[in-house]
Formats: C-alpha cells, structure tokens, sequence
C-alpha cells in the first residue's frame, strides 16, 4: 500500500502561485510515476502533470505547460507541484496518484494509489 497525503492548497488571486506537496509513504514507489490532477466543480478529474520516477521524463497538460512544473525530492520522498501565474480556471481540487505499473500517464485508470486532495481557489 501507499499512502498519499497532498498540502499547500489555499486561496490565492490571479497571477499568484503556490506550491502543492504530496508525501507518500509505504511501499517502495520508486519504479512507478507520480501524477497530479484536479477536479472541478461539475468537471471530470482531468490530468495536469507527471512525472516518471525511473527516467525523469515529465508531461504536462497544455492548459498549465510553462506554468506548472512538477518535481520530487527523493530524500523526503516527497512530490511538488510548483504552480506559477494561477488563473481562475485553475481553482479546483488537486490531487495526487501514484501509478504503479503501466500505461498512459494521462489516464486516470493507471493511477494506483490517490490522495484526499487538497483545494486551490483563484481569485480574480
């Protein structure tokens, strides 16, 4: 098992950054990937970021590319989303998954393991 918990969430005006955090623990995670995606209110939960552990390789939706940048700490074993120039249509709840196996990055399905999530609100 792994567990996942995502802080750093909050309210920030347009423009604004912030730096989410998401701690795993448990199982060795070390050949999987780490993914970020948020939720909207009435919206899927839609792919933002991810990083591959083993080759470093990172993708990012169009909607956050240049903006966003995911990065870990393997000492903390700890995953960041630095998010710059936040926009309204960013508010949402963020969460992060771990994907143990296989498959697309931009999948949801291929996320193992999620976190409780954690709300990020821009404001005009």
């Amino acid at each position: 098992q792994v567990q996942l918990v995502e802080s750093g969430g909050g309210l920030v005006q347009a423009g604004g950054s912030l730096r989410l955090s998401c701690a795993a623990s448990g199982r060795t995670v070390s050949n999987s990937a780490m993914g970020w995606f948020r939720q909207a209110p009435g919206k899927e939960r839609e792919f933002v970021a991810a990083r591959s552990w083993r080759t470093g390789t990172t993708y990012y939706a169009d909607s956050v590319k240049g903006r966003f940048t995911i990065s870990r700490d393997n000492a903390k074993n700890t995953a960041y989303l630095q998010m710059n120039s936040l926009k309204p249509e960013d508010t949402a709840v963020y969460y992060c998954a771990v994907r143990v196996y296989s498959g697309s990055f931009y999948d949801t399905r291929n996320y193992d393991y999620w976190g409780q999530g954690t709300q990020v609100t821009v404001s005009l």
